[in-house]
């Protein structure tokens, strides 16, 4: 269902459901676990990025080349989400609406379900803080605040496109506190929920994590470290070398655990316990 809103086209995206992250067991996947569900409710959202005529429209600016940055975005949305509440086209939500740029998982959902345009060489920007994993990120489609101190705090996660193959993209951050070339943004019309939230939990099982590496250190490492040299009839170095061996067979080891490890568990919306705290 398409609707206007201030002169610019939404898209609804009903209630559902979409997996973040990599269930991939590698050290070079470490940023990208664990991978969980995120639930969205029904929201709106852009097809297109916004223009550079809609930017002007709504900033009521004359700048023909206008940038965006964080405060420019923030005002944007500051602008279009007074009044949004009045809309008939939007359906009855307890705690109203706001426009702002999507989630990551608002933006996967509706890719997956309407297919986003994509332009080439682009930085699109999402409502996000940046993080190193998804580990504390909110599961219920909602944005993630920003935790910590820095200049990473004046970041905002990012959907960049590949500069000349079509549909590609990576996820990657952005600085917001100045203007900067490429940088694009589509807008959500998404309810406000200001109760509490599910998070991913921000801890893994250390101990679990632990027995593992050592067991695939041991089994893909020192093992063949002193097999290969006993099998090619070189019993007695495995006997006088085995410091070598041992040390060889260790540093094989961890070089097989980043490239490879068993798959992690996907964490599932109902698994996880609703968080105590008030994230939004």
């Amino acid at each position: 269902m398409n609707v206007q809103y201030r002169g610019i086209e939404f898209q609804k995206i009903s209630t559902g459901s979409v997996y973040l992250g990599t269930e991939k067991g590698g050290w070079i996947y470490a940023s990208q676990r664990p991978r969980h569900e995120v639930k969205c409710p029904d929201f709106y959202i852009m097809k297109s990025v916004l223009s550079q005529q809609q930017i002007l429209d709504i900033l009521q600016s004359k700048d023909a080349d206008i940038k965006l940055d964080g405060a420019k975005i923030h005002d944007i949305c500051q602008r279009l989400t007074d009044g949004v509440a009045d809309e008939e086209f939007l359906a009855s939500s307890a705690h109203g609406w706001e426009v702002r740029s999507p989630s990551e998982g608002e933006w996967r959902h509706a890719h997956e379900t309407i297919g986003l345009e994509l332009n080439p060489k682009k930085i699109e920007i999402l409502a996000d803080g940046v993080a190193d994993n998804y580990r504390g990120a909110m599961m219920d489609g909602r944005p993630r605040p920003f935790h910590g101190l820095g200049p990473m705090a004046k970041h905002r996660t990012a959907i960049e496109t590949h500069p000349t193959r079509e549909g590609v993209t990576a996820l990657s951050s952005a600085p917001m506190d100045r203007p900067l070339d490429g940088v694009v943004t589509r807008l959500v019309i998404s309810p406000i929920r200001s109760e509490n939230g599910k998070i991913v939990p921000l801890n893994a099982d250390f101990f679990s994590n632990i027995r593992g590496e050592v067991f695939w250190t041991f089994l893909l490492g020192v093992v063949p470290s002193f097999v290969i040299p006993i099998a090619r009839g070189m019993g007695s170095y495995a006997v006088n070398g085995w410091a070598n061996l041992l040390f060889g067979g260790l540093c094989a080891g961890f070089v097989t655990g980043a490239l490879w490890r068993p798959r992690r568990p996907t964490l599932q919306y109902n698994d996880v316990e609703e968080s105590n705290l008030i994230r939004r």
